[in-house]
């Protein structure tokens, strides 16, 4: 059970600069923790056939006693240890080899863990991961590895033995560059995944005042347009209905918000948790937000999109949309005829089209908005649909939405197309 436990936590480590350190100090454990298990064993036989069994003792003592602390240290401080302490280890690490000729007789120098002193120096090298300057791992290898000639220099080497006291020196240069490599190019990753974290993170902050301040415009323009004096009772009345609709959506907003856990459906894209059933009639949620603006003088040209069946999500921002337009119409077009068309296309593809005879603007020089802007344009590009909007000063305006069928929503190359 604490060995799954121990599973579990090392597979949980986050994939961030701080859990590849953390994953660094489990590595260091696991090398200096497993050298010391190979040691343990030729302990007895090692001070049996040393010629100085206490001073065998001391450095074998010296050397577990330092894989404990580094092992311990690193755990503790969750990332490899410093560039002093590294050279403090290869010092150790040499300073055992430098007297292993004293404490190890000459055949058991090479080839057994007797003589441990080059499988401890081996293990340093390994975890001296720490340190990000190539200078501290050059002068520790440099020193171990004059050590190691030291070491060997009296050994008894008939035949194969000198073959693998070359070998060993040869592994501690191999190793060094290795573990050198390996551990910059995972901390480079981990990098990487950290600034695309913080830019995922930035873009998401974005996306989700955009999302707010899209929420915001239909509400802020029905109080704007309350807030006239001389507004008529019944234009009042079916104002205040509208206001009732938008809160209503504000709050889902905020709750949505406030939900942990929580992850918010891309506007107009399918989700997958909704089934066939779900759909509603696109023509039908025309009209019902064309019902909010019964002072508006509109006709409803809906037939031939009968047929057109939607996701609520989708819905919700083809009516979003179409609330910004007759809102912008009922506070700025002073149109005497609004018209709502809804046209479908034998494959599944439909246009909707908001043609006013008001006041217009100049398409060459006009700041459309928010509400244009976000609302209409940038909204419903981000789900995938065309828009084209098109006005001419006193000639009234022209708003298109197309919906291509089978077509793969995704951000828009370029804003909507506005022709005079």
């Amino acid at each position: 059970m604490r060995l799954y436990a121990a599973r579990n936590r090392f597979g949980a480590l986050p994939t961030t600069t701080a859990g590849v350190e953390r994953a660094f100090t489990i590595f260091i454990t696991g090398v200096r923790l497993g050298t010391v298990a190979q040691m343990v064993p030729t302990l007895y036989p090692g001070m049996q056939s040393s010629p100085r069994p206490g001073l065998y003792l001391t450095t074998w003592l010296a050397a577990t006693f330092a894989a404990l602390a580094v092992s311990v240290a690193s755990l503790v401080k969750g990332r490899p240890l410093g560039a002093g302490y590294v050279l403090a280890d290869f010092a150790l690490a040499s300073v055992v080899m430098l007297v292993g000729p004293l404490v190890v007789g000459p055949e058991d120098r090479v080839g057994t863990w007797v003589g441990f002193q080059p499988g401890y120096a081996l293990s340093v090298i390994i975890t001296a991961i720490g340190p990000r300057s190539p200078v501290v791992l050059a002068v520790g290898l440099l020193c171990v590895t004059g050590s190691y000639v030291v070491h060997v220099s009296g050994a008894t080497l008939p035949g194969p033995g000198f073959s693998t006291a070359i070998g060993n020196g040869l592994t501690f240069v191999v190793y060094a560059l290795v573990c050198r490599m390996f551990s910059t190019y995972m901390r480079r990753i981990a990098r990487d995944a950290d600034a695309s974290r913080a830019v995922a993170a930035e873009l998401a902050r974005r996306e989700e005042e955009r999302r707010a301040q899209v929420l915001m415009h239909n509400g802020v323009a029905v109080m704007r347009i309350l807030s006239e004096p001389n507004l008529p009772d019944a234009t009042r009345i079916r104002l205040l209905e509208h206001a009732e609709v938008e809160l209503q959506r504000m709050r889902d907003y905020l709750s949505r918000q406030s939900s942990p856990g929580t992850t918010a459906q891309p506007a107009g894209r399918p989700d997958p948790h909704q089934t066939q059933g779900d759909a509603t009639s696109l023509a039908d949620a025309v009209r019902l937000t064309c019902t909010r603006f019964r002072d508006l003088p509109i006709e409803l040209a809906l037939d031939l999109g009968i047929g057109i069946k939607m996701t609520p999500t989708q819905t919700e921002v083809v009516t979003r949309a179409l609330d910004s337009l007759l809102l912008n119409v009922r506070e700025h077009a002073k149109a005497e005829m609004v018209v709502v068309h809804l046209d479908a296309e034998p494959d599944g593809s439909w246009i909707l089209t908001v043609n006013d005879n008001g006041s217009g603007f100049d398409s060459t020089s006009a700041n459309h908005g928010i509400g244009l802007r976000e609302v209409v344009v940038g909204e419903l590009e981000r789900a995938g649909y065309s828009v084209a909007v098109t006005s001419q000063v006193g000639d009234g305006t022209t708003v298109t939405i197309t919906y291509a069928a089978q077509a793969v929503p995704r951000p828009p190359a370029k804003r909507a197309r506005v022709a005079s």
